[in-house]
């Protein structure tokens, strides 16, 4: 028997037990008389004690120890004299009788602590390592205990695990896929799945009226903090349902796992909140609303002053900035050229500083200090207060509004970890229209059922009312993160094949890539719907983070590398030739 008990098993209760524990050597204090050594699992740390007193065999091997060593190591639980209030173990340690080496380890890269001296891309390089480390291993344990209680939660709710296919056609529509060539089948290539999409609403069909699985998806896209190649999603279907069925469901998942996992409980329903509000109140479609800071459309009430900036856009917004207006002249220039950053898109920030001495203000030339202090009472501004104003066409200067928004937030400390606020997002466009290509795309995918009220629209042969149909979808929104999203899905092949119509496809392009659930629909197909979470996101806010990085085992850096595997690779010439993809030698 490697162990009796773990490293972050004893107490006091234990005093005088012999026991034998394994682990890693966090590190050791060699304090001439006596050794201390930190014995590492990922249970916690105990510390092992050598006397004088100590076989001799016990201090020549404790001599030899460097750090990660795999020990196995015996002796009595004794309490501690000086005793460490900070680790759970702290009040004992262990009088070794016994030490053996299971293994020698090089000395590590890096300090495997809470807080390591290594930079981001070596703790990748040597993941195995970096997972050793107390908050990527407390990480990992909350995504299991989440997938655990996620599963429990479904289950008793009649909802059943249904694995689907990881190698399945290609369906070029929203992100890039994967694809893997056949061997067998020269010439063709399967996908990996983006979402199990198709799969879930057949299982509808086939009467499996309440389907969930945690599953992996991929996409080819660009990456940032919360997005890798291959994530997680919580995909859910469930037949026989309406809107209102699938936001009880899901908000009753949402509350149960705030409960069982981070003991904070919502006695309310959740808020909801259209997608054109969302805009309009701030900006964004995925708002935080854990601090207030809403735009203000101020188009009517300060054009004709001659101030072209204003007179010549289509919308004027601000945001009241509480407690900001101390911000220096450079600290608003820094601004200024925050919001003109590509990702942003403002041409120009305009502000009024609501001082104790009044309200100045970059357009002072054109606004008399009455009118200043007009436009703040419509923001309920006071003294103190900072308003920031931008100008220009309506959706692109809300959306800029609303990245200002955070922006202002995270640098005035609003955005804080422990505070949860979920959001219901609902009535999203079906569409969207791309003048390069001349086409609509579909918003979410070509399987959301438009609004029943906006059939209509949806068969006009007018483009401008195509546009304005609105999708049977919402998305769950947590502290300014998408978390979730779904749909009442088409289950009507009539439908669905208008859909690929109005997508630009024809009857024959759809037949090929959709034929299969279109048949499918033909045989008995239950109105249905469903919502897919991005398991990654959410276990990175429970832990209050907004990086889903240390929240998966081997993820990928921003270039889409395994930098530990050195993955993506070449592969030999040999398999590019049994998968026909060469017809000679490589030539590199």
């Amino acid at each position: 028997m490697y162990r009796t008990h773990t490293c972050g098993e004893l107490r006091l209760q234990h005093k005088e037990q012999q026991v034998t524990l394994a682990g890693w050597v966090q590190r050791v204090r060699n304090l001439g008389g006596m050794t201390f050594i930190d014995l590492r699992d990922r249970y916690g740390v105990t510390q092992l004690a050598i006397t004088e007193d100590s076989p001799d065999t016990v201090k020549e091997t404790a001599n030899a120890l460097g750090r990660e060593f795999v020990v196995q190591a015996a002796g009595a639980v004794i309490e501690r004299s000086n005793k460490n209030a900070k680790i759970p173990t702290g009040e004992i340690e262990i009088a070794v009788t016994g030490l053996k080496v299971l293994n020698a380890a090089d000395t590590p890269p890096f300090t495997i602590e809470g807080e390591s001296d290594g930079g981001e891309e070596l703790r990748a390089r040597f993941r195995y390592l970096d997972l050793r480390r107390p908050p990527l291993q407390n990480a990992l344990q909350l995504r299991h205990r989440m997938a655990q209680e996620v599963r429990s939660y479904l289950d008793n709710q009649r909802f059943l695990e249904i694995e689907t296919p990881f190698l399945i056609k290609s369906t070029p529509e929203g992100a890039r896929d994967f694809v893997v060539p056949s061997r067998m089948n020269p010439g063709e290539f399967y996908a990996l799945p983006q979402s199990p999409q198709t799969f879930k609403q057949l299982l509808m069909v086939a009467g499996y009226d309440r389907y969930f699985q945690i599953v992996r998806c991929f996409r080819d896209e660009d990456l940032r903090a919360d997005r890798q190649p291959e994530f997680t999603q919580i995909d859910c279907e469930m037949a026989f349902v309406e809107r209102e069925d699938i936001l009880q469901a899901f908000e009753g998942l949402a509350k149960h796992l705030f409960r069982s996992v981070l003991g904070v409980e919502f006695a309310e329903a959740f808020p909801r909140m259209s997608y054109a509000d969302a805009l309009q109140r701030y900006g964004s479609d995925k708002p935080d609303i854990r601090f207030d800071m809403r735009l203000h459309d101020l188009t009517g009430r300060v054009k004709g002053k001659n101030f072209a900036v204003f007179d010549t856009a289509e919308y004027v917004g601000a945001i009241c900035v509480q407690g900001a207006a101390g911000y220096t002249r450079k600290q608003l220039d820094e601004l200024a050229e925050w919001v003109k950053r590509p990702q942003i898109g403002a041409k120009g920030l305009v502000y009024i500083r609501l001082a104790e001495e009044g309200a100045k203000s970059s357009m002072d030339k054109f606004y008399t200090p009455g009118e200043l202090q007009q436009i703040a009472a419509v923001l309920n501004a006071r003294q103190g207060d900072l308003i920031l104003i931008l100008a220009g066409g309506r959706k692109k200067t809300q959306e800029a509004l609303g990245s200002l928004r955070i922006e202002m937030a995270n640098r005035l400390g609003l955005r804080k970890s422990d505070t949860f606020a979920p959001l219901w997002v609902y009535d999203f466009p079906l569409l969207e229209w791309d003048e390069e290509t001349q086409r609509f795309y579909a918003m979410h995918h070509p399987f959301t059922s438009p609004k029943p009220e906006d059939l209509p629209k949806f068969y006009s042969t007018d483009k401008s009312e195509i546009a304005q149909v609105n999708a049977n979808a919402y998305d769950f929104v947590l502290n300014g993160t998408e978390i979730g999203g779904g749909s009442i899905r088409i289950h009507d092949a009539g439908v669905q094949q208008r859909m690929f119509e109005v997508l630009g496809f024809s009857k024959e392009e759809a037949e090929y890539k959709f034929g299969f659930i279109i048949h499918a629909f033909r045989y008995g197909a239950p109105p249905h719907g469903g919502i897919a979470f991005g398991f990654d996101r959410w276990c990175a806010l429970f832990g209050g983070q907004e990086t889903i990085r240390d929240y998966i085992a081997f993820p990928k850096n921003n270039a889409g590398r395994d930098v530990m595997l050195d993955a993506p690779a070449k592969i030999d010439d040999i398999q590019l030739k049994e998968l026909q993809l060469v017809t000679g030698k490589s030539e590199g």
